[in-house]
């Protein structure tokens, strides 16, 4: 009877998570979306060059122009020999020679097909970066690592089909991404730990640890009038919100949120799972006592998320930052600069919310574990 109850928990695990991603995607299909490409017919191909036709570029690649023909190896015209122009510079094109392999933008006129090379075809290289995370997270975590990949699956889904597409329809950034937050995090502690009180006090804590990131980012985005519109990108944010219901404004916080998920989540497992184990060992332990343990795990853990936050943002304005480097600008000029400024404010709030986590988590499980009938 055990047996079979488990194996019927083991099931719905796996089939739950399942149903509600395919709500989510049949959800994100029944938004319609604006036409806002240029419509003039062209489409991306896989090719490989099979000759150089003229070649302006010294022999060195991102100067110079070349003109070379290309088998096409993929998509509508696949087989077919064509003749592309090829910039070779820093963000478009490829330094190509014989059997260089590119992605073309291709277009059919009265039958001949011509185009310009867009880029290398990197997609080899990550499919089989892909396919070895898989088998590393497999192989070394066991069925442990499998419910990772399928929750890290779940999550990617979760993004592309349910907080991007809630963001375009208009909706709150705050509240879409606290919406897709909550999803993610209750079912990738669902398949990692089933039902328990583990999971809904990890659930609770990491909602509470995530709201206060987005919280404070918004009062001090308030305070420094910093939003959506002071990003980089803010030009294509704006083209693309004419087109639809996109909040501009809402980009910045919602993505506090988002960015600060994993870390708080990390967090806050580890310090339900530590006070558990220590509960189950020690039952006799005090409210108090059973607390101040999971602070002290929560200790060890604020240092080490709090850099993994930091150096995810450090690293995101690496080139931002080689540019204060270069300029010698001074220290009122840096703090004017938008792209510097936002880096701060994502990183500290992110910070903040994992610091905060601690006790909170620690507070909800010590009473879950000692208060629940």
């Amino acid at each position: 009877m055990d047996n079979r109850r488990n194996l019927y928990k083991r099931v719905l695990r796996v089939l739950l998570p399942m149903v509600i991603l395919a709500g989510i995607i049949i959800g994100s299909c029944q938004i319609k979306r604006t036409h806002i490409k240029a419509n003039n017919n062209v489409v991306y191909v896989k090719a490989k060059v099979t000759q150089i036709i003229e070649d302006n570029s010294d022999g060195q690649p991102f100067g110079g122009a070349q003109k070379v023909s290309a088998k096409i190896t993929g998509g509508q015209y696949k087989g077919q020999n064509c003749e592309l122009d090829n910039s070779n510079s820093f963000q478009r094109g490829a330094f190509c020679t014989t059997g260089t392999k590119v992605i073309a933008v291709v277009k059919d006129i009265d039958g001949v097909i011509t185009g310009s090379v867009y880029n290398y075809d990197r997609t080899m290289m990550v499919y089989v970066l892909l396919g070895l995370f898989s088998l590393c997270l497999v192989l070394v975590g066991g069925k442990k690592g499998a419910a990772a990949l399928y929750a890290l699956i779940f999550t990617f889904i979760c993004v592309i089909c349910m907080y991007v597409p809630l963001l375009y329809i208009g909706l709150n950034g705050i509240f879409a991404a606290l919406l897709t937050s909550v999803v993610i995090l209750a079912a990738s502690i669902y398949i990692l730990n089933g039902v328990s009180s583990k999971t809904v006090c990890a659930i609770i804590g990491t909602t509470v640890g995530i709201v206060l990131s987005g919280g404070l980012a918004m009062i001090a985005g308030s305070l420094s009038n910093l939003n959506g519109y002071n990003m980089s990108d803010a030009e294509s944010m704006i083209y693309i919100a004419n087109s639809s219901k996109l909040h501009v404004s809402d980009i910045l916080y919602a993505g506090i949120l988002i960015s600060s998920l994993g870390a708080v989540m990390d967090v806050s497992v580890s310090i339900v799972a530590a006070i558990t184990e220590i509960h189950e060992k020690a039952p006799d332990l005090k409210a108090k006592e059973l607390f101040m343990s999971g602070m002290h795990v929560g200790h060890d853990m604020m240092g080490t998320m709090s850099n993994t936050l930091i150096l995810a943002y450090t690293g995101s304005a690496t080139g931002t930052l080689l540019t204060i480097y270069s300029y010698e600008m001074p220290y009122l000029q840096i703090m004017g600069y938008n792209s510097i400024i936002t880096e701060i404010v994502c990183g500290l709030c992110g910070t903040i919310g994992v610091i905060l986590t601690v006790p909170i988590q620690a507070f909800i499980t010590t009473v879950a574990l000692k208060f629940k009938k």
